[in-house]
């Protein structure tokens, strides 16, 4: 559990330090403007792959059962991943995917002004996706240590991301984010 747990950590350290402004002011200044196109979706690319060796190390480490939940709570728990996994949809798709993703970037290298997002389910909660992916995770009806152990390094690190990513959009948006932290909850 040890080694799950300290490899997403450190996953998760590499993922925000890469998303921080200083990471693409270093990779601007490295590279030229032209990296504005490509960073996000290499930063996309490099999030997906370097979480690899977690699920590698998810599986290689020998596993025990905590628990396993019967029918038919079994399937009220599926049920609510699946609305969890609509709910991430529907916010990517709120969330401008391509560019999300940084595919729009890559067709079109002028920059498109910021803006903050308060509607559809963005004005629930300000991080839906995280929201929807902390229920996928926590509402598997089978439980292992390994399992449990990536569940618990993935919450902190949406947590802290979340208050690292709120301290960006602070910066960004000024009075207008701070109006909407007043009044939207942060994941509930």
């Amino acid at each position: 559990m040890f080694w799950i747990m300290i490899s997403v950590l450190l996953w998760g350290l590499l993922h925000s330090l890469f998303a921080s402004s200083r990471s693409k002011e270093v990779a601007q200044h490295v590279f030229g403007a032209r990296i504005k196109r490509t960073y996000r979706l290499a930063y996309n690319a490099f999030a997906c792959i370097s979480f690899l060796p977690v699920l590698v190390l998810l599986f290689m480490i020998p596993d025990r059962t905590i628990y396993t939940i019967p029918f038919p709570w079994a399937a009220l728990m599926v049920l609510g991943e699946g609305l969890a996994v609509i709910a991430l949809v529907a916010g990517l798709l709120q969330s401008r995917p391509l560019e999300f993703t940084g595919l729009r970037q890559l067709g079109s290298p002028d920059d498109h002004p910021a803006q903050l997002k308060t509607d559809g389910l963005y004005r629930h909660v300000r991080h839906p996706l995280y929201t929807a992916g902390l229920a996928f995770i926590w509402l598997l009806p089978l439980m292992t240590a390994n399992v449990l152990a990536v569940n618990i390094a993935l919450t902190v690190y949406v947590i802290a991301g979340a208050f690292f990513e709120e301290g960006k959009l602070q910066v960004e948006f000024g009075q207008a984010f701070h109006e909407y932290m007043a009044a939207t909850p942060m994941f509930i």
